[in-house]
């Protein structure tokens, strides 16, 4: 799967020549000419960098990066012309991974982009893999050859701690602290709920199957 790169830059020649270079490599590219447009883009699609300006109307590059670090880690490369000390240690305060001047090389800022994407994959723990189907914690889908399936959150997070655990039996208070939290006081059967709709989602796929334990709870099983 292409890795995914969103570039926000209120200049669109910059926006142009970054997605030309990215395009080139092989890359998927999503563009934002402002912050708040780049936050409408992270809520709905993933994401795997943001390379962003600092100096943008309305929310600026340090607003923006400290508003998706709220909700999203993803790694983060600022792009700008402003090359005070004092601006890149803020910008490393707020978590980005790494800060280039304009003007710049697009062909350092591509091995930078590499680079980092690689760092992120090694350090990834969020990966689970049942015979041929894949649960990606960090992507929130369930990958099976070429099919890919995105379920609701609470859906995903249910059977990945399942997948995560084969074999293992959890009780439905058991799940419920660790999905939905020690201080939830909703419908006890959501677990019972949200176990039949993730069988209707993946039923189909092989090598495991979602499993009652009569009187205790429920368990990935998976095939021999």
């Amino acid at each position: 799967m292409k890795s995914k790169i969103l570039v926000v830059d209120d200049e669109e020649h910059i926006r142009e020549l970054i997605r030309f270079y990215l395009d080139k490599e092989g890359f998927s590219v999503a563009e934002a000419e402002t912050g708040q447009k780049a936050l409408e883009i992270l809520e709905n699609e993933y994401i795997d960098l943001a390379i962003v300006d600092i100096m943008m109307p309305v929310m600026d590059g340090f607003q923006l990066v400290e508003e998706m670090k709220e909700f999203k880690d993803i790694p983060v490369i600022m792009l700008t012309a402003k090359s005070q000390s004092a601006d890149k240690l803020r910008g490393f305060s707020l978590g980005i991974d790494d800060y280039v001047t304009k003007p710049f090389d697009p062909d350092e800022l591509l091995a930078r982009v590499k680079t980092i994407l690689k760092r992120y994959s090694i350090n990834s723990q969020n990966i689970v893999q049942i015979k041929d189907v894949i649960f990606d914690g960090d992507k929130y889908e369930i990958r099976y050859h070429d099919e890919t399936i995105h379920l609701p959150l609470k859906q995903f997070e249910l059977a990945f701690e399942l997948a995560k655990n084969p074999n293992q039996i959890f009780t439905r208070e058991q799940l419920i602290e660790k999905i939905w939290g020690m201080d939830y006081d909703g419908f006890d059967r959501t677990v019972d709920v949200h176990i039949k709709r993730i069988r209707e989602n993946l039923g189909h796929l092989p090598g495991f199957k979602v499993v009652t334990v009569r009187g205790l709870g429920y368990k990935i099983e998976v095939e021999q």
